[in-house]
């Protein structure tokens, strides 16, 4: 028996230092302000609760309603993405927390956190905390951004150049915060239509030819976008729709007119 613990506990101790290598990579969480099985945003403040829980393990948590980082907007593989799993049954509350890549693959998996209570939302409470609590076996510490943007680009991201940290060889530190870039503004006159695909949209012109794919990310009105020889990110100012990226470290604003 004694055997048969301590295998298992190595076999758990082995799993968590992989989960942690994996988010070691990733500086941002982004959690949604309301969970699948709920009707109602923040339902007993459990998401709240989830984001300060990942703010305290070290990561910069945004729920993915709020203005987020540029390389996020840009990108959302520069981020994980935490949940909350519901196993509940009619006897008891079970919640895992989990982290998600930007493709839906689990990267970590907190322990079972449950609660045989009967008041709903002292159930929910107590059973997101246990499964929270777990999560302090989980050693995080974030490699840096030249080291993170190594490993994005080994999983087939591909960074903007703009987002690519540079590095100063001298002390092998991030070189200073440059000044801030102000795109050329171009006006793209022809009207593209959307057309639905996974994730997302493709817009296409009237030849027909698609020009650009767009998908969707955390951001309302915000697409990351690829097509032509040039990535980026789309989205919706007051009124008008735009794609911005990069040309020779320059930033290009271009004016899309999306009829969806």
């Amino acid at each position: 028996m004694k055997k048969l613990v301590l295998l298992i506990a190595l076999l758990a101790s082995g799993l968590l230092s992989a989960q942690s290598e994996v988010i070691n990579n990733y500086k941002y969480v982004i959690v949604p302000r309301k969970f699948d099985f709920f009707r109602e945003a923040d339902r007993f403040k459990l998401n709240t609760l989830t984001k300060m829980a990942f703010e305290h393990y070290g990561f910069k948590t945004y729920f993915d309603d709020e203005q987020l980082p540029v390389e996020v907007a840009m990108n959302r593989c520069n981020a994980l993405y935490g949940n909350l799993d519901n196993a509940s049954g009619m006897l008891s509350t079970t919640i895992y927390v989990v982290l998600k890549d930007c493709n839906g693959k689990e990267v970590l998996r907190s322990g079972k956190g449950k609660s045989k209570t009967k008041e709903l939302q002292k159930a929910y409470y107590e059973a997101t905390r246990a499964a929270i609590n777990s999560l302090k076996e989980v050693s995080y510490n974030y490699v840096g951004d030249a080291a993170a943007a190594q490993y994005l680009a080994s999983q087939g991201v591909i960074l903007p150049a703009a987002q690519s940290p540079t590095v100063n060889a001298a002390n092998n530190a991030p070189s200073q915060m440059q000044p801030e870039v102000k795109p050329q503004q171009t006006v793209n006159e022809n009207t593209l239509f959307a057309q639905p695909i996974a994730n997302g949209y493709q817009l296409v012109d009237s030849t027909p030819k698609v020009v650009l794919k767009m998908y969707r990310t955390s951001q309302p009105d915000s697409y990351s976008a690829n097509g032509e020889g040039k990535s980026g990110v789309v989205f919706k100012k007051g009124n008008d729709w735009f794609f911005e990226y990069y040309v020779n470290d320059k930033l290009v604003s271009e004016k899309l007119s999306i009829k969806f």
